[in-house]
């Protein structure tokens, strides 16, 4: 039976080739767009009623997409180990923003109308809610897991394996890991401390996944072009022939 200290020594070995194996680009664009839409989570986009959007709506089809197309070349196991990596540094850079909110000084918007105000609610914006980061935190890895399984499990289903079969996979998985990373946000910290009736958390969960599936839909030829040519191009062989 494998130690503890084994098994990690195993996997950070893993992780390392998966990484050497993946396009830089593409980890960029997944890390940043994980920080990005923690970040900009704290904007509302729409608030209606039982409609809600926040602007980091904008960057999490991001995120899915760039799991889509790595789960189809690495494997579902590759895909969550890096979204937890990119979780890992979305934790690291929360934690920064909220040291430095903390230091003495001033935001350069504070010079313009020298309100006091305006340096506070910069410092409570970057500096983030504890309970924020941690439901935002929670919903990612989850839906991040439930995404990839049913990627991989769909993709071995499929008979065919063109952009037909992409796009099924893609879109099947992301609108349910979409739904459940709403959800499990909107009740860990909606509901719980602004709130929400189950209706507004089912309801804003569904919509929200709606809305992020049509995005993904819309690049979802450019997500299957990219990984067609890393195919052709044995881009991360190393690392598929590892397995």
């Amino acid at each position: 039976m494998k130690k503890i200290g084994q098994i990690i020594s195993e996997e950070w070995k893993d992780l390392k080739l998966l990484l050497r194996n993946i396009p830089s680009l593409t980890i960029t664009f997944f890390v940043l767009s994980v920080v990005c839409a923690n970040l900009m989570a704290n904007k509302e986009l729409v608030n209606y009623k039982y409609v809600a959007l926040d602007c980091g709506f904008v960057f999490s089809w991001i995120m899915f997409l760039c799991m889509d197309v790595i789960c189809k070349r690495w494997g579902a196991k590759a895909s969550i180990k890096v979204s937890l990596m990119a979780l890992f540094v979305n934790l690291l850079v929360c934690g920064s923003f909220a040291v430095l909110a903390k230091a003495p000084g001033m935001w350069g918007e504070f010079y313009t109308e020298e309100n006091p105000a305006v340096n506070a609610a910069l410092n409570n914006t970057f500096g983030g809610a504890w309970y924020v980061v941690l439901g935002s935190g929670l919903a990612f890895t989850i839906s991040s897991i439930v995404n990839a399984l049913l990627n991989h499990s769909i993709g071995k289903a499929m008979k065919s394996d063109g952009f037909f079969a992409f796009a099924v996979r893609s879109y099947v998985s992301t609108i349910i890991a979409q739904f459940v990373d709403n959800f499990v946000f909107a009740t860990t910290v909606s509901k719980i401390f602004f709130g929400w009736t189950w209706t507004q958390v089912l309801v804003c969960s569904a919509i929200g996944a709606v809305c992020e599936l049509l995005c993904e839909v819309l690049f979802s030829g450019f997500g299957y072009r990219v990984v067609k040519n890393w195919e052709e191009e044995n881009v991360g062989s190393e690392y598929i022939k590892s397995k």
